[in-house]
């Protein structure tokens, strides 16, 4: 349910309505816009079906939400949020860019990409230091090794990190090194973890499942709201379907749907999108175009010899090229990069 307070509402009036919730074992959650706020409620299913509010001063309505997710939905936020990652906002009128190898794999290989996305205009440094991979025998990352290169080279050069985490046990390890949390496709129904990042005080990019549904990707997400930690932010990957041409299918559309169903962040990801680099390009312009929040963009200095997804890595020059014409294409769309 979310009660709908009036435009003339006082604070007494909104004091009023939480202490009823409270007194009966329910949640406020306050979500204030300009002319009006709008309070969510979160508990027993029963106790909110036999609950009268209406009659209550300040207030204008109530509306049942009929969705399994609240906190995320736009009904219970109707304007945008802007998430703060480390003092970048994410969301707004300017788009982020999270820029890096698939894997770190040495310093030397780490500077020579924090350089390229650093001179593209990136704001984020990617890169996996944990790596769950399909083939038990493929590169797996180089643990808190990795994290620390992480950490020291996006410190040289200016940017924020961003990294997977893949078990709530290393949630404090990577949090040290960490700007940002992925929580990987494979792990967006990894119900544990995500209940655990929900008790942190860290922003999370939560990436859709291989094969998720849009309301499975906000349920998930609700996991962690539903746990304290409401800095989410969504990341389109694409999700496996019968083509075989691409890696995966990048889903557009999806962008347009969670604007349209959540208050929260979007970004895409062109590169596990399609793995393949020629088609990482036309792919960020339409993310740009849609209405996407930012880019998460893999690139490698020398993507020929990388230990993993070297096929959907841009070259720095590519990069660079591909970050001047996203700032046209973000201009029209009345935002900037």
């Amino acid at each position: 349910m979310i009660i709908v307070m009036s435009p003339g509402a006082t604070q007494e009036d909104l004091a009023k309505v939480t202490r009823k919730l409270e007194r009966v074992g329910l949640k406020a959650h306050l979500s204030t816009g300009e002319e009006r706020t709008i309070v969510g409620v979160i508990g027993d299913k029963k106790t909110i079906a036999n609950l009268e509010m209406n009659m209550m001063s300040g207030v204008e309505k109530t509306v049942r939400i009929t969705e399994k997710y609240k906190l995320v939905s736009r009904e219970f936020h109707p304007e945008d949020s802007v998430i703060d990652v480390a003092g970048v906002p994410v969301g707004g009128k300017r788009l982020v860019v999270m820029a890096g190898p698939c894997s770190v794999e040495s310093i030397e290989q780490l500077r020579e990409a924090a350089r390229a996305v650093k001179d593209g205009g990136a704001q984020f440094l990617r890169g996996g230091a944990f790596k769950p991979r399909t083939s038990p025998y493929d590169f797996q990352g180089l643990a808190e090794d990795g994290l620390k290169m992480l950490r020291q080279v996006a410190d040289e050069f200016g940017l924020k990190v961003v990294t997977e985490i893949v078990d709530k046990d290393d949630i404090d390890l990577v949090g040290e090194y960490a700007d940002l949390y992925q929580v990987g496709a494979r792990n967006m129904q990894n119900f544990q973890l995500l209940k655990a990042l929900g008790k942190v005080k860290k922003p999370v990019m939560l990436k859709r499942g291989l094969s998720a549904t849009i309301s499975e990707w906000l349920n998930a997400a609700e996991y962690i709201a539903a746990g304290g930690n409401e800095q989410i932010i969504f990341c389109e990957r694409g999700i496996r379907t019968y083509e075989t041409f691409t890696r995966n299918t990048l889903d557009l559309s999806a962008v347009a749907a969670v604007k349209e169903l959540s208050h929260l962040p979007v970004i895409v990801d062109p590169s596990h999108g399609t793995g393949r680099w020629q088609m990482v390009q036309p792919m960020a312009r339409g993310a740009v175009a849609v209405g996407a929040d930012g880019l998460i963009i893999e690139v490698h200095p020398h993507p020929e010899i990388a230990l993993s997804d070297g096929d959907q890595s841009l070259k720095p020059g590519k990069f660079n090229a591909v970050m001047q014409e996203l700032r046209e294409i973000a201009a029209v769309m009345g935002r900037t990069i």
